[in-house]
């Protein structure tokens, strides 16, 4: 009887470390949520900021709650690691939306990208906006762009769209580009699928959402001009 009991105990022993092995930590009593682990709860440099930006208590002190609300805006758009930190590519980030915003629908109000060319394409890389004016009317836009990252930035200057694709595909970096117009050696506007605030930023060429991609398609032609000024933030 006591070798029975013996057998019996040793099986629902191993019975009980296999459990411990197959069940998710999150469904053990008493378990923190994933989410709420991988959190940073560590006071960012640009708390208030991002707080106010969230429409979060702006009481410059990170709470799970915020966390989880900068968390989620960082998994948007692609902002790592995603642990929910108001660090400086987030509040950076933010900060060009509310750039961008302001601009309304008066983006050259400041006169740099010129009017006495006739249709243009214009591209703000301070605000990371683009724009298609004809002299001082705006024709389309503005909207947000993606450009390049530090170290392959969109060239500044005045520049001709050369050459376009509809259905282009990068043999450089094995990507399709649609709606591809270049205007710089192998920089063009093109669509993407990536977020337009997705950090650090292209190879060089100005990524568009697909629907502001194909308008440029269709308001652009070949010998039309383009003007690229300012600098990305963080280049």
């Amino acid at each position: 009887m006591n070798g029975f009991r013996r057998r019996v105990g040793k099986r629902a022993g191993i019975a009980a470390g296999l459990t411990s092995l197959l069940v998710p930590a999150a469904l053990v009593v008493g378990a923190a949520p994933a989410q709420a682990a991988s959190c940073n709860v560590t006071t960012g440099p640009y708390q208030k900021q991002v707080e106010k930006f969230l429409g979060r208590t702006v009481d410059g002190r990170q709470s799970l709650g915020d966390c989880q609300a900068i968390q989620a805006f960082q998994r948007k758009h692609g902002i790592t690691p995603t642990m929910g930190y108001a660090g400086p590519v987030t509040w950076r980030t933010m900060n060009t939306m509310i750039q961008q915003k302001a601009a309304g629908t008066n983006p050259n109000k400041a006169g740099k990208c010129p009017t006495n060319k006739g249709r243009i394409a214009c591209v703000d890389l301070t605000r990371q906006l683009s724009w298609i004016q004809d002299g001082s009317r705006l024709k389309y836009g503005p909207v947000p762009v993606r450009t390049g990252k530090d170290g392959t930035e969109t060239r500044t200057g005045l520049k001709k769209i050369y050459w376009r694709n509809i259905n282009h595909w990068s043999t450089l970096y094995h990507v399709s580009m649609p709606y591809a117009q270049f205007f710089d050696g192998g920089q063009a506007f093109h669509s993407t699928t990536k977020s337009m605030w997705n950090p650090p930023g292209s190879g060089g060429c100005v990524n568009m959402r697909s629907a502001d991609a194909k308008a440029y398609w269709n308001l652009l032609r070949n010998g039309d001009d383009v003007y690229v000024y300012g600098r990305k933030p963080g280049t």
